[in-house]
């Protein structure tokens, strides 16, 4: 049975979500994992897998979808940046791992958009660059292993869907600390009303940052307040974030750009500064303006988009659901064995933090 999540516990979240509080909340977007448990020959624990985001979904032809990227900190890895930034857009699926496999995952992202998309591949000279981020589980897994393959990533693609989203110990997530505690996989949505029309805004993070020190729940310190000792070897950040922000509100590239932005002051909301050795990369989509491949479409484009005047609503949406999706997963996580160094990794207790929070200012609704 699943743990209760931020709002369930009775935290005081702010802004109103989705119906499943998700990134699924956003039209067409899906979410797919493919989640590794055991040992290696060498004996070694073997925890890591693969998170794979839709944009589209599961759609007969290739669309893409305009983008904006930004990194608070750039210790990190997500393909396809560079033409995102200078063309404004991606197509295919966001597949989100651990540090070593990108290379792989990225194959089995191409060659899924090459079959899928099999006669508009075979006909126009098309080239395939899906978007592929990484944070480090080498604490927890054995990445050095290398143990995710093509066939795990396919599976994520594949099994990709929408309503409820697992968090914590899933996919990409599963090996992942966060500040000190068990991370993963976490996400959360908010509806946007603009000229009598309602937008929604879904995030979903892999969050693997942090130090116990810095931790913030509600605008409180708490992470020298929880009873839960820093397992030996966590006083150092060794991981990072990554955070897809998904709207159907019409947006042009460089508006998504300044969106994505916004998740770094929504993870700051949950204490870190941004750590050296985090990679805190973020992405932004807009599933509104469908439209063809421009090798396959004409010379003129029109397209609908938001006065940037309507932008604050969606500002301050993108930092509270990266805030709130980032408190989920490590809610949602479970106690994971450390072998690098050895020990336990534990879980946020979500009863302790609601004690903590009440000591401190009623962190509670009423």
């Amino acid at each position: 049975m699943a743990k209760p999540r931020a709002r369930q516990l009775g935290l005081d979240m702010p802004g109103r979500p989705g119906p499943h509080n998700a990134i699924t909340d956003v039209p067409g977007v899906l979410v797919g994992y493919s989640t590794l448990n055991g040992r290696a020959a060498s004996g070694k624990r073997i925890q890591t897998g693969v998170t794979a985001i839709l944009p589209r979904g599961h759609t007969a032809e290739p669309q893409p979808v305009w983008a904006g990227v930004h990194a608070l900190n750039g210790n990190g890895e997500m393909t396809g940046t560079h033409w995102i930034e200078d063309g404004g857009y991606f197509v295919g699926p966001l597949c989100i791992t651990n540090s070593h496999g990108v290379g792989i995952v990225h194959q089995a992202a191409t060659r899924w958009m090459i079959e899928r998309y099999a006669d508009a591949w075979r006909t126009h000279h098309l080239w395939a660059m899906p978007v592929v981020a990484e944070t480090y589980d080498g604490v927890i897994n054995d990445i050095n292993g290398l143990h995710v393959t093509e066939a795990d990533a396919r599976k994520a693609l594949d099994s990709a869907s929408g309503g409820a989203v697992a968090e914590g110990n899933v996919g990409g997530g599963n090996g992942m600390i966060c500040y000190g505690f068990k991370g993963g996989t976490g996400t959360a949505s908010r509806l946007i009303e603009v000229d009598g029309e309602t937008f929604t805004l879904g995030v979903l993070v892999q969050a693997n940052h942090g130090q116990r020190a810095w931790l913030r729940v509600l605008g409180q310190p708490v992470g020298h307040l929880l009873d839960e000792p820093v397992p030996a070897g966590l006083e150092h950040e060794r991981g990072s974030i990554i955070v897809a922000i998904a709207t159907d509100a019409p947006m042009l590239p460089h508006q998504l750009r300044r969106l994505a932005r916004r998740a770094g002051l929504g993870i700051g909301l949950g204490g870190t500064p941004g750590g050296n050795n985090s990679g805190d990369i973020f992405l932004a989509f807009s599933v509104a303006n469908p439209r063809q491949m421009p090798q396959l479409s004409g010379p003129r484009q029109n397209l609908d988009y938001l006065n940037d005047e309507c932008f604050d609503p969606f500002y301050l949406a993108a930092v509270e659901a990266t805030d709130e999706a980032v408190l989920n997963a490590m809610l949602a996580a479970e106690d994971s064995p450390m072998q690098k160094p050895e020990g336990m990794c534990k879980a946020l207790d979500g009863q302790r933090l609601l004690a903590v929070l009440h000591e401190q200012s009623g962190g509670l609704r009423s």
